[in-house]
């Protein structure tokens, strides 16, 4: 077994002048690295930064500098030639079930990945072994199981306490008792589920799971333990439960109402409506890959269009996920969804910033990631075209950094 598995195994414009003035807390010691003659979308602001550079030292954004820099001794130096940089993407949707798949989502452009359930905790021995310098992975936000009237029998393997509700969580308590066993092993955030799944030929996307009094009970069980909820729900009906009951970020969203858009507008709920996701239910392969699901596809892809357009328009946060589990057979990637969100009308920076800075607020995670700014982690892509006249350009990502490290590099020699 290598090291990286044996550690996983025991883990179980106005606003330009603040970017060249501020400097990070770092120590001069640490290794720099200079990006230079880049094109900056910074993921904050509404233009971006021609003919600048990035300084990272160690693993934070150093400083953005104007125009032309001398490289301090001993920096390394990367010529981007015009192209193009972007804060590394902030997958809010994955499921993550081992290394490679790791690997992939991070070669994609993806340094940041908000789990969305995965059995045994495998998601937090992720986050731990990045937390541990693996910047061959990206840094994963775990919710290991999500919470579901139907258990994932592997529950019961970390769990054998909970084995009594293997004919199904229901009610009040035995909601608790989940969300404190799940929040016990360290977890960034719970998920829920409001309505049934989609990708099930057996289940009904719009039925809903839980009750309002059980719904409140998670979220307020994860809130004792200082953690946020994420709620999956397609129905319109489960989805303003959820709202109501006070999780953060509806995910999928597809039948939401107007009404329930406007009590999120009103709270402040994130929608992460993994668009591309659904468009997969309906081509060959992929993720999915069944007559049943595709019917279902053709009927639920103009709905959660229609609804993310809707939400948008009303101000509601729209953050961009792929809930893939970057497996061998995805074909799905963040650069497909926010291509989604441009196709409906969004401008091509806000779709970018839906991928980037308000992914990482909707995650929790904006004070250290999600933007090119001084003192945030040094998560970094790199693309040939410019995504601000044709969004496709960011489909082809030539460079990663993660955590100030070059994890690929495909510029030419």
């Amino acid at each position: 077994m290598n090291t990286t598995l044996r550690m996983l195994a025991a883990a179980g414009g106005a606003a330009f002048l603040p970017l060249v003035l501020g400097l990070a807390q770092t120590s001069p010691s640490e290794p720099v690295l200079l990006i230079i003659n880049a094109n900056i979308i910074d993921g904050v602001s509404a233009q971006p930064i021609r003919g600048a550079a990035v300084q990272v030292r160690g693993a934070k954004i150093e400083k953005i500098i104007p125009g032309k820099v001398e490289a301090p001794p001993g920096a390394t130096v990367l010529d981007l030639q015009g192209r193009w940089v972007l804060p590394g993407f902030v997958d809010g949707h994955v499921h993550l079930n081992d290394l490679p798949a790791a690997r992939r989502a991070l070669a994609s452009g993806a340094t940041t990945a908000r789990s969305m359930g995965v059995a045994h905790f495998v998601d937090a021995g992720m986050r731990d072994l990045h937390r541990a310098g693996a910047t061959d992975l990206p840094e994963v936000l775990a919710a290991g199981y999500h919470v579901r009237p139907r258990v994932d029998e592997n529950l019961f393997v970390n769990f054998p306490e909970l084995r009594d509700l293997a004919g199904g969580v229901s009610g009040v308590e035995n909601v608790r008792r989940v969300v404190r066993a799940i929040a016990g092993r360290g977890v960034n955030h719970i998920k829920i589920l409001a309505t049934e799944r989609a990708g099930l030929p057996e289940t009904d996307p719009r039925k809903r799971t839980f009750t309002d009094e059980e719904l409140a009970a998670g979220v307020d069980e994860a809130r004792k333990a200082g953690l946020g909820v994420a709620a999956h729900a397609h129905g319109d009906e489960g989805a303003a439960a959820a709202v109501r009951a006070g999780v953060a970020v509806i995910e999928h969203g597809t039948y939401l109402s107007e009404s329930t858009l406007a009590l999120m507008k009103q709270r402040g709920t994130c929608l992460d409506p993994t668009i591309a996701t659904v468009a997969d239910l309906i081509e060959p392969g992929g993720d999915y890959d069944n007559a049943g699901l595709s019917i279902r596809g053709r009927h639920m892809l103009p709905r959660v269009r229609e609804a993310t357009a809707r939400a948008w328009k009303m101000g509601v946060k729209i953050v961009a996920g792929t809930d893939t589990g970057y497996g061998p057979a995805s074909n799905r990637r963040m650069p497909h969804e926010v291509a989604e969100f441009v196709a409906l009308g969004m401008p091509p920076m806000d779709a970018i910033q839906a991928a980037t800075s308000l992914a990482a607020e909707c995650a929790g995670v904006s004070a250290r990631t999600g933007a090119i700014r001084p003192g945030l982690e040094a998560d970094l892509v790199v693309v040939e075209g410019d995504p601000l006249a044709d969004i496709v350009a960011l489909q082809d990502v030539l460079v990663v950094i993660n955590n100030g490290k070059v994890a690929l590099n495909r510029l030419p020699r």
